[in-house]
């Protein structure tokens, strides 16, 4: 069953139809703003510049669970993406991915081990899974994995459809 059949809204509070990205390869990221890994943003945009047009994209998923460091509303998340970072790929509503109000998406992905064999919560900002075409998640990479990693990048390049 693919990954992509939860319901989420968009920054802007739309549904956003993750069913749409079916056939893509999809980096689900959870950010944050204030955050020491917040410059990761410069790397998924180059990632999504890249291989957009191969059937890839980057989804940003908001999150405020660690150390406070994603407090704003929609309005200031999206301004603050697009201005200082010039993102173009799309970003869903802020929400929780561990605990008791985890969103359905994270409950399915932090089932998903890592390279070491890890799986369960999300350890911290910017923790990156890999979603391939058919919606299977194919790869975990920890917040300090760059987007631009070789092995990232590699996982990426195996996957991409086009």
């Amino acid at each position: 069953m693919s990954i992509l059949t939860h319901k989420m809204s968009s920054l802007d509070g739309q549904p956003l139809d993750l069913e749409a990205l079916q056939g893509k390869a999809v980096l689900v990221v959870n950010v944050a703003s204030k955050c020491g890994l917040t410059p990761q943003y410069t790397g998924l945009e180059e990632l999504q510049r890249t291989y957009g047009d191969r059937g890839f994209t980057v989804l940003g998923v908001p999150c405020n669970q660690f150390g406070g460091q994603e407090p704003g509303t929609s309005e200031e998340i999206a301004t603050f993406c697009s201005s200082t970072y010039g993102v173009t790929f799309p970003i869903t509503e802020k929400v929780d991915v561990n605990g008791s109000h985890r969103h359905p998406l994270y409950g399915a992905l932090t089932e998903n081990p890592d390279a070491e064999g890890a799986a369960g919560d999300i350890q911290w900002n910017f923790e990156k899974f890999l979603i391939s075409p058919t919606g299977e998640v194919v790869g975990r990479f920890r917040p300090t994995v760059a987007p631009d990693s070789k092995e990232l990048v590699g996982a990426i390049e195996s996957i991409l459809p086009n």
